[in-house]
């Protein structure tokens, strides 16, 4: 048996309560700075032989942490220790986070979000499309025939009549939009009764479409739209899709490109107009390091100004 092996498991207490050090959950705590898996189970094993050589059967949670981000600071730099220090100074906002990613088809939505699910530790992620579906099952395609196609060929099958000059292709997308929007909104008020973080992703999502203004001061909502300015790099996301699904011919979305690009391009402009801040998608990485960036400032900011209300005389929660 190694020496890692007979080594006792220390405790890391937290109030009354007392779990053993566990380098997976170290490990995705770390991930929310921006370092990959495998750099931050490396970290874990780091902080792990360090909590070993002080000698002790249990440390408290707030003396990890802090080893936690020293280690950090020390394996990969103080960029990724600082990004580690604010979310975990945070980590006690009392309401839900709300994070919303919204964008045109084959931009790389669903990709973003289950990274960035997977950094910040949250395990409800659910997208415009699921929705969709649900209110399929419940308004006919009579009824409402945009809940019946995908999103760039909603023109075809739009009920309202367009005004004169008005483009089908977007005329149809609003239409889709409209409809699907009520269904994220009722999925956002579910998860602030809840209190349950949650990311919402998919073309629906669409600024200017949600009333998430309502919300202020009940959960701290985190909105963005992803784009892929170049065109042929837009082209090979569906092309890499097509590999990895087995029900999404690529000809069908290089046929309606025309459609979808012009969607992204009314997509950025209500962005710009209602605030939302736009992402260009060239790279992956870079991609998961601004939306992170993004949500830790925005819930920094939520936290102070709860911090600030809570200290004021007669503040409340």
């Amino acid at each position: 048996m190694s020496e890692r092996q007979a080594r006792q498991p220390v405790l890391i207490k937290d109030g009354e309560h007392a779990l053993p050090y566990s380098k997976g959950l170290t490990a995705n705590t770390i991930i929310v700075s921006g370092l990959t898996p495998g750099r931050a189970y490396h970290i874990a094993q780091v902080v792990q032989d360090r909590l070993h050589a002080l000698g002790r059967s249990a440390v408290e949670a707030a003396e990890l942490r802090q080893l936690v981000a020293d280690t950090i600071r020390e394996e990969a730099g103080e960029r990724y220790a600082k990004i580690y220090e604010r979310w975990q100074a945070i980590g006690s906002l009392d309401v839900p986070l709300i994070i919303m990613i919204g964008g045109a088809t084959g931009v790389g939505k669903s990709t973003v979000a289950t990274q960035l699910a997977a950094r910040l530790g949250i395990v409800r992620l659910i997208s415009s499309d699921a929705i969709r579906e649900v209110m399929k099952s419940t308004f006919s395609r009579e009824f409402m025939p945009t809940l019946y196609t995908s999103s760039f060929d909603a023109a075809g099958v739009v009920k309202a009549k367009t005004a004169r000059g008005d483009d089908p292709v977007l005329a149809g997308f609003r239409d889709q939009v409209s409809a699907v929007a009520v269904g994220v909104d009722a999925l956002i008020q579910r998860a602030v009764a809840e209190s349950t973080d949650v990311i919402i992703e998919g073309a629906h999502v669409v600024p200017g479409f949600l009333h998430e203004a309502a919300l202020s001061g009940r959960a701290v909502i985190v909105r963005l739209v992803l784009q892929v300015e170049d065109e042929e790099l837009h082209r090979s996301h569906f092309r890499v899709r097509a590999h990895d699904t087995r029900h999404r011919p690529v000809e069908r979305y290089l046929a309606h490109f025309e459609a979808i690009r012009k969607i992204q391009k009314y997509i950025k402009s209500l962005a710009l107009q209602h605030g939302v801040p736009v992402i260009t998608n060239f790279n992956l990485d870079a991609t998961l390091r601004a939306a992170t960036d993004l949500v830790i400032e925005r819930v920094t900011a939520a936290a102070s100004l709860s911090e600030t209300v809570r200290a004021i005389p007669g503040g409340t929660r």
